[in-house]
Formats: C-alpha cells, structure tokens, sequence
C-alpha cells in the first residue's frame, strides 16, 4: 500500500490533520488500550509530528518528536501509534525509520529517549534502542526506559 507522508511542526499542521492524529491516539491508547489518561497533554505544541495517511486520506500512523528538556533530558520520540488494521505491514517499522532519519537530520549526534510500552522492546530495539534503567508502571500499563545513540 501507498501512504503519504506528513512530516511538520505543530504550527504547520492542519486542523484536520491534528484532529486526525489525535482521533488515531485515543482509539488506540484511551479505548483499544482501556486506558483513560490525559492524551491531550499540551505537548504536542513543541513537537514535530510525522504522520502516513492512507489513499482515503485517513491518518493510519503517527508519532510525534520533541526536543530535549520536554518530556525528557534527551530529545524524545513518543506517542508512536499505527491503526489495527495497518499493523504487521511494516508501517510502523517505517514511522520509526522516517523519525530516526528525521531526527539525524534535525538534530545531528546526539542521543534519542523514549518511554516504551515494555511489549513492544523488540520492535524499538530493532532501531537501536537499548534499555536503560528499570521498568515502571504508567497508566497502568509497563513500561521501559530505551535510548537510542543517534
């Protein structure tokens, strides 16, 4: 499958865009995820934000990258989200692979932190990420601490 591919500031983004992508987050981490937490955390203004969107025009992945001192020291790649029915294509290994590249480009050597969804170590250590301190509990889901030396 073809997607497009959005990548742009907060202040780039198109209403519809944003609403898309945060409508994509809370059907994954509020409701497929049971989890009721505060998706919308005011962070999203200092981000940069890479999205695919499918041939209806439909965002079918997203994450967003922030700059270090946000959500951690480091520059930090969350809120990494692909719809049900566009996992196990490789979508998400492309995301992934797009915010690597994008971050090279963006913010040369240095290096990339994230909060990750312990099931998912795998997935993020095939892009280089290692854990790096013990698990935690977050919304009730584990978690692990991975960084990534770009």
């Amino acid at each position: 499958m073809q997607y497009t591919w959005h990548i742009k500031n907060y202040k780039e983004l198109s209403l519809d865009l944003f609403h898309d992508m945060l409508l994509l987050r809370v059907a994954v981490f509020v409701v497929e995820q049971d989890c009721p937490y505060q998706e919308v955390d005011g962070n999203d203004k200092f981000a940069d934000h890479i999205a695919a969107t499918d041939e209806k025009g439909e965002v079918v992945a997203c994450l967003r990258v922030l700059p270090a001192g946000i959500t951690h020291q480091e520059i930090s790649i969350g809120r990494v989200v692909v719809h049900e029915a566009h996992r196990s294509s490789g979508l998400g290994h492309e995301l992934m692979d797009r915010a690597m590249h994008f971050v090279k480009k963006k913010y040369a050597e240095t290096p990339v932190k994230i909060s990750a969804q312990e099931h998912l170590r795998d997935f993020y250590e095939k892009h280089g990420f290692q854990q790096c301190s013990d698990g935690y509990l977050e919304d009730g889901i584990p978690h692990i601490p991975m960084i990534c030396e770009v």
